[in-house]
């Protein structure tokens, strides 16, 4: 997936954003030993709602691989913000 201005393609009928690989990049995170972009940060690279697109996933189950979606444990998620927090405070300087 690699183009000369390392722009993610989009399809020009829908109304997407364009967004940097290296913004999506730094969307991902590694949990339980996969790489994972979490339910928030996709809806946003989609303009939706978190919500509706958890709406949307559970409608169509069967369309994801069980290891695909899965929830994550209170321990994973404060591990995730305080990770979240450091990129973001080390990004600043």
């Amino acid at each position: 997936m690699s183009n000369e201005n390392n722009i993610a393609p989009i399809n020009e009928d829908l109304n997407v954003v364009k967004y940097e690989i290296e913004d999506i990049k730094q969307k991902i995170y590694t949990i339980r030993g996969k790489q994972v972009i979490l339910d928030s940060d996709i809806a946003r690279l989609y303009e939706v709602e978190t919500k509706k697109l958890n709406q949307a996933v559970k409608r169509n189950i069967e369309r994801f691989p069980e290891e695909f979606c899965f929830q994550l444990a209170e321990e994973e998620y404060e591990s995730l913000r305080s990770q979240i927090v450091t990129l973001k405070i080390q990004g600043r300087g």
